[in-house]
């Protein structure tokens, strides 16, 4: 039933304010975020892949040139930054009803996309933007790179997914 303090499409009856609008970002933002990564691991890769060597390297270089821009910043940091005050929220509300759940959606977005990404991704796109297509390793080098980036990738959608599915089911708590 709706109240002064909770309006009707507030769902959550113990998560309220400031903590039902981060959590509610971080759901859907870690949802978008699972989205393009879903995206690159079926189709993106998969098509970069069936593209001659040479060719696949030089449009995975373009794509990281290209995703490091303000919109998909926002929509991978954004959630992260989100995540982190609900991680500090948890802690100090420990034991309340679906706050376990925050800190567990919270910690899958923060190590399994963002720390991931930080740690495994960017320095794969780095060394790959080093790679010259021609060269006499480009093809052994694109070959590995694109297995374990794609690898690696799987990771950060299924984490990203557990993170807006455990952070929704929260906020109908």
């Amino acid at each position: 039933m709706p109240t002064a303090a909770r309006p009707a499409w507030h769902a959550s009856a113990v998560i309220d304010g400031y903590v039902y609008i981060l959590t509610l970002v971080a759901a859907v933002g870690s949802g978008v975020v699972a989205g393009a990564f879903l995206v690159f691991s079926v189709m993106v890769m998969r098509a970069l892949r069936q593209l001659p060597p040479a060719q696949g390297l030089a449009a995975m270089q373009a794509i990281n040139v290209a995703a490091v821009r303000p919109i998909f910043m926002t929509a991978l940091f954004l959630p992260a930054l989100a995540c982190v005050v609900l991680v500090i929220t948890a802690l100090i509300r420990w034991g309340e009803s679906g706050f376990a759940l925050v800190l567990a959606g919270s910690a899958a977005y923060l190590v399994g996309s963002i720390a991931l990404t930080i740690a495994f991704h960017v320095p794969r796109n780095d060394a790959l933007a080093t790679v010259e297509p021609g060269s006499p390793d480009m093809e052994a080098r694109w070959t590995r790179f694109a297995a374990s980036w794609t690898a690696g990738n799987h990771v950060r959608t299924i984490a990203s997914l557990l993170a807006a599915v455990l952070l929704t089911i929260a906020l109908t708590r």
